[in-house]
């Protein structure tokens, strides 16, 4: 039978917690349907998790929103979801013309762009420039203390900002608003040789976003030449246009330093999982896990050894976790494919297989361990799979009692 609140004739359709084998009981309230219903896994979880995880789930919806002209930013760090130390995320949206100002930051930075087109600009510290125009499904990746900019084209944009630090805040950054603003003018004269009524109109504190006009005409027209020559590791990839690994299940694309070179310290998958497909089994031999949900729904449980395992539901805008070498799946339980960023702080993208490993086990060995026959150890695979699918979907997607 499938796991899934039952509902109870004194409260009608309002699901409760109660699961088909009877455990549980009705909740009378106070309580808030609305999530209960978002997360049907976590009202009734299926009968194989046990023991106590952390909370591995946190809605953007749920963070505060950070109100400028010209666009907003909202983030989830360790101050949201305490067990997320490796990464923190940002969301922002910039208007047409919107300008995330010049700055810089000590983490490093790493981005999917979600909708829109901007114009991103950077300099390195030998003093060669980086100018660029990014869309739908372009990865940026600047290093720690490489100042830059990103600056909203026609139709604006909306993006992921991810940072190898859980406890970095977007709003604790280096601007060169804010610097200014903190400077006498005297000292800003003879910095730059001009004389203090160069300054007179400067902002008096932190800009963060503001709104100006959209850039005018092509990128070639904001071009500016460079005795230096410009970077010699693009910080921007194409992630939409790199092949994927297509599978009965989904699509995968796999991002790191092998392939976006100049991405030493963030390495990703973009996971498309398709209705009726999951996930693999599988763990991370690397470091934690930090989950972007992009489009659909889904559920994921965690195996956290010494017998405990929980399961999360999530929808677009959450972010998921799983910590380090824990086991885990995502399931597709939507009727549209399942879009997420699964991310972590390396260099490059690593994960292990449990049909693969058992399958490359000696064969006696998995059966006298798991007390299984033919029939599963004929169907292993020596060829990894990330995302799987199989005849009968509602065997694959329900968890029977």
């Amino acid at each position: 039978m499938e796991n899934r609140p039952r509902s109870h004739p004194a409260y009608g359709n309002v699901p409760q917690p109660i699961r088909a084998d009877g455990a549980g009981a009705t909740d009378t309230g106070p309580r808030d349907i609305m999530r209960d219903l978002e997360n049907p896994d976590m009202l009734v979880p299926p009968i194989t998790d046990a023991g106590l995880i952390p909370n591995l789930k946190f809605s953007f919806s749920d963070t505060h929103m950070q109100l400028n002209h010209g666009g907003w930013s909202r983030e989830v760090t360790v101050r949201e979801l305490p067990i997320a130390t490796t990464l923190a995320g940002v969301n922002m949206r910039l208007t047409p013309g919107g300008v995330r100002e010049l700055h810089w930051h000590k983490q490093a930075e790493w981005s999917f762009m979600i909708s829109g087109r901007a114009r991103i600009t950077a300099v390195d510290q030998d003093g060669r420039n980086f100018i660029a125009d990014v869309g739908v499904g372009d990865l940026w990746y600047f290093p720690p203390g490489i100042p830059h900019s990103i600056q909203g084209l026609e139709e604006g944009c909306e993006f992921l900002l991810v940072f190898d630090d859980g406890s970095f805040s977007d709003l604790d950054t280096f601007s060169i608003s804010d610097w200014f603003a903190h400077t006498p003018k005297d000292v800003l004269a003879a910095n730059f040789g001009v004389s203090e009524h160069a300054f007179a109109h400067i902002p008096t504190e932190q800009v963060y976003i503001f709104q100006a006009d959209v850039p005018p005409g092509p990128l070639e027209s904001q071009k500016v030449p460079d005795p230096y020559g410009t970077v010699p590791k693009s910080f921007t990839h194409r992630l939409l246009a790199q092949e994927p690994i297509r599978t009965p299940g989904g699509t995968v694309r796999i991002v790191d330093s092998t392939n976006f070179p100049i991405s030493t310290t963030v390495a990703a998958a973009l996971v498309e999982i398709k209705p009726g497909g999951m996930r693999e089994m599988h763990w991370h031999p690397n470091n934690d896990e930090w989950q972007y949900y992009l489009a659909g729904m889904g559920r994921m449980t965690v195996f956290a050894a010494n017998g405990t395992a929980r399961t999360f539901n999530y929808r677009a805008g959450d972010v998921g976790y799983v910590p380090f070498a824990f086991g885990h799946y995502i399931q597709n339980t939507g009727d549209k494919s399942l879009w997420f960023l699964e991310m972590f702080k390396s260099d490059r993208f690593a994960d292990v297989s449990l049909n693969q490993w058992m399958a490359l086990t000696p064969r006696e060995l998995v059966q006298e361990n798991l007390h299984v026959g033919p029939e599963l150890m004929n169907a292993l695979r020596k060829e990894k799979w990330p995302v799987v699918k199989y005849p009968n979907p509602a065997d694959s997607l329900g968890n029977c009692e």
